[in-house]
């Protein structure tokens, strides 16, 4: 169930209208703390969507968004989960979105 769930909003966390992806973001990051290590199933197929492009956009709306989701994440679940999907995606980012990303890894 939470499979189809994600599957279906995922597209949202990247798309291309910009208040349709910021408004995913700030959805995503009232879910978080709800669903907390729930997540744990969809947190490799999420984290690329709400990192890609969303840490590097010029849109400050969907920047702030970005980051809150990273925050949120950090804060309600296990960090053991994030480890492995944060690394993986701050060795192919570059800009201002590998900064952060390393940032929350240190």
């Amino acid at each position: 169930m939470l499979f189809q769930i994600f599957d279906a909003f995922k597209p949202r966390l990247h798309d291309s209208n910009s208040k349709v992806n910021q408004v995913a973001l700030e959805t995503m990051h009232k879910m978080i703390p709800l669903l907390k290590d729930n997540l744990s199933p969809v947190i490799n197929m999420l984290i690329p969507a709400m990192v890609d492009n969303n840490l590097n956009s010029k849109n400050p709306g969907i920047y702030a968004a970005a980051t809150n989701v990273i925050q949120a994440l950090c804060q309600h679940l296990d960090n053991s989960l994030l480890l492995q999907p944060f690394c993986t995606k701050a060795q192919f980012l570059n800009g201002k979105a590998k900064q952060d990303l390393t940032e929350k890894l240190a």
